[in-house]
């Protein structure tokens, strides 16, 4: 008898300052691996852009990136824009996010088996598998592992060994290297997913963003509804990439006031 698939939902964070086509691009690439496991069938996938209180350089307002987001994903039929974790006043910790989206997924998965009735006509608890949340991120994100005082200890434990990641590289990035750098990592290594993509795109919203600066056209970089939302609202200019200049990335100065931490540590 066949084993039932996993449902799973694939988180991606981050700034989506602007989302490109390579962002949505992970989330197919992600699906195709998991389903060749044979373990997962993958029933949705959610971007969650950062709040403003991030504080990273040329970060535009998150109702843009909302926007932004939402327009490039009018297409997909299994990816949405969820706006929680950018509605927040402060920056929200990754671990803190997966938490929330999962405690919503179990939630659901409740109210949908909850209970039925058996041939007998006695309530019996549906079996089918408990659905699980993995974070979905591009090589270069493991990087950040190694980053001090980005990440508490804890949740690097508790994003790889309790929820997982499915890794996306490209390029000369080797996220295998990265887990091997880390203990936790490799510890959880059997929960973390390595994909490579194989048709080379190096597309970085930074690229966009600095071509959008110079009148240079960005057509198929990113969906032509972006492009025109982008040109709506002028964003990406000389000003916007001013904003939050000088200013201490929100992991960074939040992570100095835990206890027994300082900025010169």
């Amino acid at each position: 008898m066949a084993t039932r698939r996993i449902p799973l939902v694939l988180l991606a964070c981050g700034s989506f300052n602007p989302i490109t086509n390579q962002h949505m691009r992970l989330f197919e690439l992600a699906r195709d691996h998991m389903h060749s496991t044979g373990q997962y069938q993958v029933v949705g996938g959610i971007v969650s852009p950062v709040s403003d209180g991030y504080g990273k350089r040329g970060l535009v307002l998150a109702q843009h990136r909302i926007a932004m987001a939402k327009l490039a994903l009018q297409s997909s039929d299994w990816v949405t824009v969820d706006e929680w974790e950018s509605q927040q006043a402060d920056w929200t910790e990754t671990a803190v996010t997966m938490r929330y989206h999962y405690g919503r997924i179990l939630k659901e998965y409740e109210r949908s088996t909850g209970e039925h009735k058996d041939s007998s006509g006695n309530p019996s608890p549906l079996s089918s598998p408990c659905p699980q949340l993995k974070l979905l991120c591009g090589a270069d994100f493991l990087d950040t592992f190694q980053v001090p005082d980005l990440w508490l200890d804890d949740h690097v434990e508790e994003v790889a060994g309790h929820f997982g990641l499915i890794c996306v590289s490209r390029g000369g990035l080797h996220p295998e290297q990265a887990v091997a750098a880390s203990d936790t990592l490799s510890r959880h290594s059997h929960n973390i997913f390595l994909v490579r993509e194989w048709v080379r795109n190096e597309t970085s919203a930074t690229e966009v963003r600095r071509a959008l600066r110079r009148g240079l056209s960005v057509k198929y970089l990113i969906p032509d509804s972006v492009i025109e939302y982008i040109h709506q609202h002028n964003l990406y200019t000389e000003d916007s990439e001013r904003r939050n200049k000088g200013r201490v990335l929100r992991p960074l100065a939040k992570q100095a006031t835990q206890p027994g931490k300082s900025l010169d540590d």
